[in-house]
């Protein structure tokens, strides 16, 4: 028999702790975790610790990404820094701290209690119901049936990650394969399908997240005003002929010369927004390369609403990424390596990672948008007395990154170089 395997998948599932038995068809989910009904007052929330890390962590991952995808990337920064944070643990030792670091906490100034308060504070809040958005994320832990995880190490992660752990069968890779894949298309609403690889009989553990938001446009588009087949250029040599919607609304919206690009903020009828980013013709790399965390605060400091001449493409993209070859890269090769200690799951599993899946799904059209993984409600501006709007007009590869605007969190960040590759 191989070395044993453990997964991690992000963008999939909510669970339940005591290692119930996996879910039978049609049953449904466990109830998401809620606040308690009485909390101590604080300065100010806990998640506040944590979303500017995330957020780093974001653009580190797209780099990586970017300098070895030519296509779309999307991926969901909470769900994939949650489930590696719900992971550490289960990790002794430097494992622990390597897991945090690499995410890019300081743990002499944020120490690992409090970074998972932090996200406990994080997913709670982002959880909570909402009349003008769907928002959806949770954690599971799929352990093989022969394993018996420790009892604090489940306590731990429901509590801090709402996460629940399932007994399953992985001596029958191919039935619990479909069964945990099933899971998570239920939790997307059909957006993340078969996110996994395969398994095989060595497999002992699959930590899986998921996350789904779907919302209104503040300002919706008029689907009868949609350009069946205008031209997007994927590049110098390709031209693309996809639908194109259209308003003229007021946005908050600017350009930015040193950098080349012009930034659009779109308002969800909710406490989220989107940020499209469309570089200059030939700068998509100048503007990647700027992508930092002071970038985005500078801009958030210089959008200036106006009435806007708005085309934007109405597309639906994926991507799906092993990501154990790229973690190494921004600092998070600890959990690849032989040394690795995760014998806080069970007591004696000591194993290495072996697998590191990330899918997401974005949709977007003229009502809205749907995403899975995984600004206040923006005021409506003065009208402006003009009688000529700027243009912004998407027809090239552009950059999004999702807000949830309590939080603060980026919950998806990505590129859509073809809009319609599905």
């Amino acid at each position: 028999m191989g070395p044993a395997r453990l997964w991690l998948l992000g963008a999939g599932i909510l669970a339940s702790v005591h290692c119930q038995p996996f879910p039978a068809h049609g049953d449904k989910s466990p109830g998401a975790h809620r606040p308690p009904g009485h909390q101590l007052s604080e300065p100010a929330p806990a998640y506040h610790k944590v979303t500017p890390t995330i957020t780093s962590f974001a653009l580190r991952l797209y780099k990586r990404l970017a300098a070895g995808t030519p296509g779309n990337i999307l991926f969901s920064p909470v769900s994939l820094s949650s489930t590696l944070a719900l992971l550490s643990l289960g990790a002794q030792g430097d494992t622990s701290t390597q897991i945090l670091e690499g995410l890019g906490f300081n743990l002499t100034e944020t120490p690992a209690a409090d970074v998972h308060r932090g996200f406990q504070s994080l997913l709670r809040t982002l959880d909570l119901p909402s009349p003008k958005l769907e928002l959806k994320v949770g954690s599971s832990l799929f352990l093989d049936k022969r394993l018996k995880p420790l009892q604090h190490f489940l306590d731990s992660t429901k509590e801090l990650y709402g996460a629940f752990a399932f007994s399953a069968n992985f001596s029958d890779p191919a039935t619990t394969w479909r069964q945990i894949n099933e899971y998570v298309r239920k939790q997307t609403y059909g957006h993340v399908t078969d996110g996994l690889p395969q398994f095989s009989h060595d497999t002992l553990m699959v930590l899986s997240n998921y996350i789904f938001f779907k919302a209104k446009w503040q300002h919706p588009f008029d689907r009868y005003q949609t350009r069946k087949r205008e031209s997007f250029s994927v590049d110098d040599r390709t031209c693309l002929r996809v639908p194109m919607m259209q308003q003229r609304e007021m946005h908050r919206f600017l350009y930015d010369q040193e950098v080349a690009c012009t930034v659009l903020q779109m308002g969800y009828s909710g406490s989220a927004w989107l940020l499209l980013v469309i570089p200059d013709p030939g700068r998509m790399r100048q503007v990647e390369a700027a992508l930092q965390p002071e970038t985005l605060r500078k801009w958030g400091q210089l959008f200036l609403p106006s009435l806007l001449d708005l085309h934007l493409p109405r597309f639906s993209v994926s991507s799906t990424y092993n990501l154990e070859e790229i973690l190494p890269q921004i600092g998070l090769g600890s959990i690849f390596s032989l040394e690795a200690d995760l014998s806080g799951i069970t007591g004696w599993l000591n194993k290495t990672i072996s697998r590191v899946s990330h899918k997401a799904a974005v949709d977007m059209n003229e009502k809205g948008t749907q995403a899975g993984a995984a600004s206040g409600l923006l005021s409506q501006p003065p009208p402006l007395n003009t009688t000529s709007a700027p243009h912004a007009h998407f027809n090239r590869p552009f950059l999004l990154l999702l807000w949830e605007v309590t939080t603060q969190s980026l919950l998806f960040l990505g590129k859509v170089v073809n809009p319609v590759a599905g």
